[in-house]
């Protein structure tokens, strides 16, 4: 039923819930996991704007990038001591929702599984979670955990 399963992470203790939720289904499904954690592109007006200077300096792209890719392979390791097999992480940059059904469809998802909430900004409050979003633009089933 499902070959293709996407799991979209932030670290959050819901996306965690949906990681667990997907090694479960793929118990029961012969199917490959996708791990994607989607970080937002900061301008170079944000970035001049810091207050954080390093020794090495880095683009506030770079150090999401780094942070993004942790939490993937987190995810990744946390879904391989579950048990879980045919694991693969991805970072993608770009808005949440929009970047994680452009990747279900580029990948050719059967399922797409995620937190109900996530460490979402006060936007998320305002124009509805990442989640909603999903539901409403994906053309695969959706399950929210």
């Amino acid at each position: 039923m499902f070959k293709k399963i996407l799991i979209p992470v932030d670290g959050s203790e819901q996306s965690q819930k949906a990681l667990k939720m997907a090694v479960r289904l793929q118990e029961n499904f012969d199917c490959e996991l996708f791990i994607l954690t989607v970080y937002r592109h900061h301008s170079l007006l944000e970035t001049s704007m810091s207050m954080v200077r390093s020794e090495e300096p880095e683009t506030m792209d770079d150090i999401l990038r780094g942070h993004a890719t942790n939490v993937a392979e987190s995810a990744k390791k946390t879904a391989l001591e579950l048990g879980a097999s045919q694991v693969r992480a991805f970072v993608r940059n770009g808005p949440p929702a929009r970047t994680i059904v452009s990747f279900s469809k580029d990948k050719d998802v059967d399922l797409i599984v995620l937190g109900s909430r996530g460490h979402g900004d006060l936007e998320g409050f305002l124009l509805g979670s990442v989640s909603h979003k999903v539901t409403s633009l994906a053309t695969c089933p959706v399950m929210v955990v």
